[in-house]
């Protein structure tokens, strides 16, 4: 007869990994939706600097999605669900009005910046929030905003006079 063992997937309490969650799920969801509009950005976009702004939104995409990951990874390691799906998204985030059409890229660039903010604001209150609770969850929530942080500066860079 085999015998079976269970293992916790963390050693960390119910309330702490619910902590967790409570900073890290609006910066999953942020992001989501970060993905969706940057998305809608880049297909989108015109005027002269077209090409850079429709490759550097590709790039804040792909960002986006692969910082969710890492935070929405660590809330299911500390085993909790996540729930990113987009009615969630839709839900729960409040992200600014990027055009539906085609837009002129500065435009573009205000609308995307601003969504990034919003982003940057909710991951900073999980670094406050997880100083003394999860230094684990909180390194990762660095992580998203330096990284947030450096796509923020390259688009913001275009519209510098």
């Amino acid at each position: 007869m085999t015998k079976t063992q269970t293992i916790s997937m963390t050693a960390t309490s119910p309330e702490a990994s619910a902590g967790t969650a409570q900073f890290l799920t609006p910066v999953v969801l942020g992001l989501q939706a970060l993905a969706v509009n940057g998305k809608q950005a880049h297909w989108n976009v015109r005027g002269a600097n077209f090409i850079a702004i429709h490759e550097l939104l590709d790039s804040v995409v792909d960002h986006a999605q692969g910082f969710a990951d890492l935070a929405a990874e660590r809330i299911v390691a500390l085993g909790l669900p996540i729930d990113a799906r987009l009615g969630t998204v839709a839900e729960k985030t409040n992200p600014t009005a990027v055009p539906a059409g085609f837009t002129q890229w500065q435009d573009e660039i205000t609308a995307v910046v601003a969504d990034m903010d919003a982003v940057i604001a909710d991951v900073q209150a999980a670094i406050d929030g997880l100083d003394e609770s999860d230094l684990t969850s909180q390194d990762v929530a660095i992580a998203i905003k330096a990284g947030l942080e450096k796509d923020r500066w390259f688009l913001s860079a275009h519209l510098a006079a």
